[in-house]
């Protein structure tokens, strides 16, 4: 796809899963990207024609953009007066009381702003507490500037981001009408459709998605525990309640609700609620204390203080290799505490830590599922296997 009007972007933190995905689509269909990386290594990394993590689809599209011309690098903002639209994908932390931390977000735009001149359009991807993006609005209306200001959220899935960019529907919000406009047509120029909201509801729609995916994850979890109270297989009473009944559709399986994204929106979402948000609190304790259950099950069979244990993925989901936050790290540290060793494994993760699959399986006494790679998925063994996922292949499969 080529676009018929293209234009000078500038992604800050386009180094990153959101940013760079974003700035392959956008230099494909015919953009000039600056891609603006405080991380040098990542910079040297992608210039070497190397991901700096696994997405699909980027094999030769790195390559062709690379050999296009467009598709600039820089380490600092200086060059930002040169484009003609500045998106902002940095990542949103909370706090240690887990609100959200504008701050650092704050301290990005200011710098940002130093460098614009009027007339750019300046477009945030980045998930923030309701309210930011006119918050925003007010700051430039203030300081005089002609700044458009828009939030258009990315709902991106890792690992997938090349082809959900071209085919999911965009949202798109501004702090102006002519804001709104122009955020619009630079994303049907690449083809998808866009749905228009108020800033504020676009920031809430992004907030719901996440919290609504990790309050019923919890529900699933919740349900496991019952079941597993009363000796009961959840993934037989899951496939016989989803099997031919379009109502349960929605009923997701068992397993661990992690990464950055779906824990930290739902606190955003609750300190949005001055901390009156009981089902994403409850959904908390639920996926949080999820691990720490696995271990007390097993322990009610088995002494684990002389034993080893291994966990088979370290990644929050399947087949990714992407390690933040994931609730493997927190059962490897339960373990630790209840076992000789623990062992861990990832085909996908880079890290010292990890040893390889093999140890594992010989090693071990007792293995917990931490991630559905499909390496794991014909795995058998003598030695009990804590499978919440339920995901290994059965004999009868």
């Amino acid at each position: 796809m080529t676009i018929e009007h293209p234009q000078r972007v500038a992604i800050i933190g386009g180094g990153g899963r959101v940013g760079l995905p974003l700035g392959l689509v956008l230099c494909e269909a015919g953009h000039t990207v600056t891609v603006i990386e405080t991380n040098t290594a990542v910079i040297e990394t992608i210039q070497s024609g190397t991901m700096p993590f696994d997405e699909r689809g980027t094999k030769e599209l790195l390559p062709r953009s690379l050999a296009s011309g467009r598709f600039v690098f820089s380490s600092e903002e200086s060059d930002l007066s040169q484009q003609d639209i500045i998106i902002v994908t940095i990542g949103t932390p909370v706090d240690e009381y887990l609100d959200p931390d504008v701050r650092a977000f704050d301290r990005v735009i200011e710098s940002v702003l130093q460098r614009m001149r009027d007339g750019q359009l300046l477009m945030i991807r980045s998930t923030v507490f309701p309210g930011v993006t006119e918050r925003l609005g007010r700051q430039v209306t203030d300081k005089e500037r002609r700044i458009d200001v828009s939030y258009c959220p990315e709902r991106i899935a890792q690992g997938y981001a090349i082809e959900e960019l071209t085919k999911l529907p965009q949202l798109v919000s501004g702090c102006s009408e002519e804001a709104t406009i122009r955020a619009t047509d630079f994303f049907s120029d690449l083809g998808v459709k866009t749905i228009e909201l108020s800033p504020t509801e676009a920031e809430l729609c992004k907030l719901f998605t996440n919290s609504y995916r990790y309050i019923n994850f919890s529900i699933s979890n919740q349900f496991y525990m019952t079941a597993q109270h009363y000796g009961a297989d959840f993934t037989r009473i899951h496939a016989a309640a989803t099997q031919d009944y379009s109502r349960m559709n929605g009923f997701a399986k068992a397993g661990f609700a992690a990464g950055p994204c779906l824990l930290k929106d739902t606190m955003q979402l609750a300190s949005f609620n001055h901390n009156l948000l009981p089902l994403g609190q409850h959904a908390m304790m639920v996926n949080e204390g999820l691990p720490r259950f696995l271990v007390d099950q097993v322990m009610k069979t088995q002494d684990l203080r002389q034993a080893t244990a291994g966990i088979l993925g370290m990644a929050f989901k399947g087949n990714c290799d992407d390690s933040r936050s994931s609730l493997s790290y927190k059962l490897k540290k339960i373990l630790t505490l209840e076992c000789k060793t623990v062992l861990c494994t990832d085909p996908y993760v880079p890290s010292s830590d990890l040893v390889p699959l093999e140890r594992v399986l010989s090693e071990s006494d007792v293995l917990f599922v931490g991630a559905c790679h499909d390496e794991y998925r014909d795995i058998t063994s003598p030695k009990p296997i804590v499978d919440v996922f339920g995901f290994l292949r059965t004999e009868k499969e």
